[in-house]
């Protein structure tokens, strides 16, 4: 099996090349800025994916059987949704299988509960700009799968995980919220979802996400207990009624996958 993540040099991309290498998969990355360093087993190649000729070139060049994009550009329009529906529109010319990641940033939290034959009604520029790419890579490209996330946490490296220890440190300015509540995946368990999926002519929409909603506060405070920090320190404020962009609850429902993917009670009980 041969594989290209694009994206392979951020969070989750990283965990990906790691398990894919380490399955023995011949195993191909890309980064835009900064090349991680050396990684037994994977080959890496600079991408930037508003550079429709050289999406091509690199997949001509890798020649994988699947490509997994996880790349994540923010709200960045080009990035994000253009650069996924090039990528798309490549792994279809090359005869690839893709995986595609998506985001539950896709929904306004109108219904709190979504699962896959919800339609994307998105309140963010970054939400927005994933649920173009989702939509378009499902039309470029309908044997592809479609994996909608939630907030991905590991063993530290994570936005959130670091903005807590931030918080705790009075390292930086912030709250956590107690009503944004969201169905946070452990990074490794994700990967290996992806990974199945990659190897797998399964098409359509899958949610990956894990079965616990919690707040971002709720969060914070286990990922801190997790760490040893005193969760105390955690500055705590509701987001309903402020100017602060975003959907509040937003709880994915997985009709296609089940019991893969642990709850964030689980994964970050204490030893």
């Amino acid at each position: 099996m041969k594989v290209l993540v694009v994206g392979g040099s951020g969070f989750l991309g990283g965990e990906l090349v790691h398990r894919a290498a380490a399955a023995g998969w011949e195993t191909a990355a890309t980064y835009c800025s900064g090349r991680p360093g050396t990684t037994p087993g994977t080959a890496w190649h600079r991408l930037d994916l508003r550079s429709p000729a050289r999406i091509d070139e690199l997949l001509t060049e890798v020649a994988p059987d699947a490509v997994v994009n996880a790349t994540s550009g923010q709200s960045d329009w080009a990035v994000t949704a253009d650069g996924s529906v090039r990528v798309a529109m490549a792994a279809a010319r090359h005869g690839c299988r893709l995986v595609h990641v998506s985001s539950d940033a896709v929904f306004s939290g109108s219904r709190i509960s979504y699962d896959e034959s919800c339609l994307p009604d998105p309140v963010t520029p970054y939400g927005a700009a994933k649920a173009a790419a989702e939509t378009a890579v499902r039309l470029l490209t309908p044997s592809a799968a479609v994996a909608r996330t939630s907030l991905i946490i590991g063993y530290g490296g994570s936005a959130h995980e670091r903005m807590v220890h931030e918080l705790v440190a009075g390292t930086r300015e912030g709250v956590l919220f107690t009503d944004v509540v969201r169905c946070p995946v452990h990074v490794e368990d994700l990967a290996g979802a992806l990974l199945e999926l990659a190897l797998s002519d399964r098409a359509g929409m899958f949610h990956l996400a894990g079965p616990d909603a919690l707040s971002r506060h709720e969060l914070g405070v286990l990922i801190a207990r997790r760490d040893g920090l005193d969760a105390t320190r955690l500055p705590a404020a509701r987001r309903a009624g402020t100017p602060a962009p975003g959907a509040l609850d937003v709880r994915l429902v997985s009709t296609a996958v089940q019991g893969q993917l642990r709850g964030a009670r689980e994964f970050l009980q204490l030893p």
